[in-house]
This record gives structure tokens, sequence and C-alpha cells, in this order.
């Protein structure tokens, strides 16, 4: 740590290497590389709760757990030895504080702490940040030479819920998954769960033993397939290799299997459809009517498929403590939904599983020399930086696998990026698409909900590398691991030398004001 000059208040500011923004799965992540790839570098780890974890801290709903194997879905560098792979989020949890712990992590994570703004000077080279003390409402400032935002993609103080006419008029208790109450007790109590995604596929049987009755109501199906809660393989792999050996052969195994299943889904459709129908037909009581209730209009990962551990949603079916319906609301009223076939569901507690809301990059305003950056005008490059905008690095996974993957190979790339900057003695990269009339598509290829309705105000990728968001773990490894950092559209610079130039040329004693005049 170092200061640098003084705040409006006159106290010293504060200057940190790198700022990584988020104490989650991705904020903990590049914390461990920073540390082990990158010693001696300054950073800190703002969290704007109070609590590190991110999301498997903060929801706390009946069931709640990974809908990914922990072989692929943990650190590729900390072997996940419980022998659940579909495992409960408190296991989760823990296994990412031990992560924290055991790489010294603690003493960098700032709790409270929530980035408002960032502002990039070019002549300084270096980012001036905007931080509210959210216990106090205080805002300071730091500055910082990266900052890498590891926070996600939506928000954590707000769900969303769509508009649901008479929700008001309900009389019983409206919950929404992600800030589920300690206290709620859904004992007797008749509950109708709105949605059809993971959260909703995962409250049902987790409360279905308590409650009088469980109902489901979707819109639309989305496909649901039983996997294993443990490996069995994986298991074996582990007793005969030892944990690590054998977690890195499950690993690899795991990523193979995945990308099998999404490539088989997207090549084959109407094949994949049949098997998953089988399976489901399988699962279900007989005559039960599959093509209603798990039989989606869009194609096999057009959205992702939704895993049940132990087929524990088709076993609450067939026990019939959990009824899956398929219909329109016309209207909520005092004592439940009606729908629009007529039918009236009674309810004493309504759970708005919706979804939701996106807020890239925490919502914080970014500004380049002054001028507001509109991600909307933005194109992804490598899937981790923005063009036009300077030592600003992002942590997004895979929508079609396991999150951690790609964030490993972006904390990978990023670490090795700052060594060679500083070898080269270069203090600022900025990457700029060699076309600027180059196509554009949407920032993510992908149909879920709470996407496309943020969709136009999100980055876009390009149709090339190295402007795309990519998917597929082999071409990341390629891109992000075994090639170069260096790229003929990444510009990397020194602010230094640019100032000395300046100078030389002009008289003027001041550093260049803008990234034209790196060019």
């Amino acid at each position: 740590m170092s200061t640098d000059g003084d705040d409006a208040t006159g106290t010293p500011l504060e200057h940190l290497d790198v700022l990584v923004l988020g104490a989650g799965l991705s904020g903990i992540g590049a914390g461990r590389y920073l540390t082990t790839e990158r010693p001696g570098t300054t950073f800190a780890i703002l969290e704007a709760r109070d609590a590190s974890g991110g999301t498997w801290d903060l929801f706390r709903y009946p069931g709640i757990r990974s809908d990914s194997d922990l072989s692929t879905f943990g650190y590729e560098f900390k072997p996940w030895r419980d022998r659940q792979s579909i495992a409960d989020a408190p296991k989760i949890l823990a296994y990412l504080r031990e992560t924290a712990t055991e790489n010294g992590l603690d003493a960098h994570i700032r709790y409270r702490r929530k980035v408002v703004a960032v502002a990039w000077s070019s002549a300084d080279a270096r980012w001036t940040v905007d931080v509210e003390h959210t216990d106090t409402g205080e805002v300071h400032q730091l500055t910082a030479g990266w900052v890498f935002c590891a926070g996600g993609y939506y928000r954590y103080d707000a769900g969303y819920t769509p508009d649901l006419p008479g929700l008001v008029d309900f009389a019983g208790q409206v919950v929404h998954p992600q800030h589920w109450p300690a206290d709620l007790d859904v004992t007797g109590k008749r509950v109708v769960v709105i949605g059809s995604g993971a959260t909703a596929v995962t409250i049902a049987p987790s409360i279905a033993a308590d409650a009088a009755s469980v109902t489901i109501l979707q819109r639309t199906p989305t496909y649901v397939l039983p996997v294993p809660r443990e490996d069995a393989l994986g298991a074996k792999l582990r007793r005969w290799f030892g944990d690590e050996r054998g977690y890195a052969l499950t690993r690899r195994k795991n990523i193979a299997q995945q990308r099998l299943i999404y490539t088989f889904c997207q090549r084959f459709p109407a094949r994949a459809r049949k098997v998953i129908r089988s399976i489901n037909v399988k699962q279900l009581p007989e005559g039960y009517d599959v093509d209603t209730h798990f039989n989606p209009p869009y194609d096999p990962w057009d959205q992702r498929l939704c895993a049940v551990p132990n087929g524990d949603l088709f076993r609450a079916i067939r026990a019939g403590d959990v009824e899956m319906v398929t219909d329109r609301i016309a209207t909520v009223d005092p004592t439940g939904i009606a729908l629009e076939s007529g039918r009236h569901l009674d309810a004493d507690v309504v759970v708005t599983a919706t979804g939701l809301n996106v807020l890239v990059f925490g919502g914080i305003a970014i500004t380049v020399d002054g001028e507001p950056v509109d991600l909307s005008d933005t194109l992804a490059f490598k899937g981790m930086m923005l063009s036009g905008v300077p030592n600003f690095a992002y942590a997004i996974g895979y929508t079609n696998s396991s999150w951690t993957l790609k964030v490993g190979l972006l904390c990978e790339h990023f670490t090795r990026l700052l060594a060679h900057m500083e070898a080269t003695g270069q203090d600022t990269a900025v990457p700029v698409p060699a076309d600027p009339d180059m196509p554009t598509r949407s920032f993510l290829d992908f149909g879920a909900g709470y996407v496309q309705r943020a969709i136009g105000g999100l980055p876009r990728q390009g149709d090339r590398k190295p402007w795309l968001t990519s998917m597929d773990y082999a071409d990341d490894v390629a891109l992000l691991r075994d090639a170069d950092v260096t790229d003929p559209e990444l510009r990397l610079t020194s602010s230094a030398a640019l100032h000395d130039l300046v100078t030389a040329s002009t008289g003027r004693g001041a550093g260049p004001t803008s990234t034209e005049e790196t060019r």
C-alpha cells in the first residue's frame, strides 16, 4: 500500500496496484491468484455486504445448492473433498471461506465497502475510486492501477418479481427466495412456488415434507434432469490417486462430460429433446402429462438445464407431495391465485421464484478521462476487458457449464498480463478494435429471461476473436492459458514514457490527457 496525494478532505489517498470488487467466488479466486502469482502486488478486496461468500452467503432459501458438480465448480487449485458432488450452500460457503483463510485473504477483505464510481486518468495511469461505507453512508476515495470487477452479474438488494395483478391483495405471505426470512415456517401451510427455474425446483421438494401442499406454478416448462448427488467414479479416483490427483482427474472427466452434453444438445436438439423426455417419463408416475409440464418450447441448452440431485423433484411428484401446474395467472386474490384456465390455487404462502435483476459491474459509474462510459457502446475483449476502458478487468463465468472454470482462466491470464507489463515497463492496457465497424451481437448468446431483460444495457461482442465472449472451455484454455498475453488489439503503453515524449516535443509539463495521445 502507498499514498498518492490527498482527497477533498485533506486525507492522504491510499493507492493499490489492484482493487478487487466483491468477496464471493470470483473475488476470492482473484485474490488467491494475486497472492500466489504476484507476490508484492498490493491489493484489497472490497465487499459491500458484511460477509464473504457472495451468492452462497446471500441466499438462504431451503435446499439451496449448486447446480454444477463441485469438481468443476470448485477451484482448480483447491480439491473439493466432500462426498457431495452437488453440494449444499453451507458446504460451499465453508469451502470459499477456508480458501480465503488458507491464502491469507482475510486481511485483504474490507467489508461494508461499496464502490459507486471509478474514474480513469490517462495522465496518471490510475483509477480514482469512490467507496461508500454502507454502515455510515460516508464516501472516501482511493486510487488503483487496476480495477478487477468480481461482483457477479445481479443485484443483491432486490430480486426480480414481474407485475402480478392483485398481488398486493394477497392475505398470506409473499416471499422472494433472494430474501428468504429466517423465521418462515411453512408447516401445515399451502405453498405456491411461482417459477420454473433452478430455484423453484430446489425449494419445492425441500419444503414438501412440512407443508400441507406445495405447487409449482409455471408459465413455461424447463428441462429438468436427475443427477447423482455423489460422484461415484470421482470418489474412486480420489481413493486410488489421492485427493489432489484424483480431484484433477475428476475435474477433467466432468469438464469433458459437460461439454459432451452441451454439444450434443446444440447439434442434435430433436434427439436431445427425446432423450430428456424419455428420462423424465421414467422418473414420473405412469400416465403423467410430461408434455405439458416438462416439454419447453425452446431447444435443450438454449437456456440452462435444471439439475435435481438424486431426482428429488421427481420423487416428490411421485409421492404426491409436489404438484406441477402449467398455466397463466389471471389474478392474485386474498386467498390464492386465479388461473386463466379457471382453476384457483389456494395458498397461504406465495414464493416468487421469478428470477434475478441483472446489475453488471455492480452498477458503478465508469468514466475515462472525464467521459462517461456507456457499456452498450463497448466490446468485450477476451471475455475479460472492455474496449476503450483501460486497466479494467472483470470476471464472468460460463452459462453452459461451471462458472468457476472460466473465472480461473481469467485470473491466470490477468496475473500473466500484470507480470508482462511490469517486465516491459508498461502501466496502461486498453483494448482497441482494429475495425471499429466490426459486426457485433449480444454480450451473451443466452435466452434466460434475466439476460434478455438487461441485454440492451450490456457490452457487446464481435464476430471474431479476441472480441468474443466464449462459452467453450477448450477454446478459452487456448486463448487465456496457452496463448501470449499480448495482442495486436490490446494497446500497452507507459504513461511515464509518454509524459517525457510530450514534454520534449511540446515543452509542456503535463502528460497525455486522453488515450488519443497515446496512439
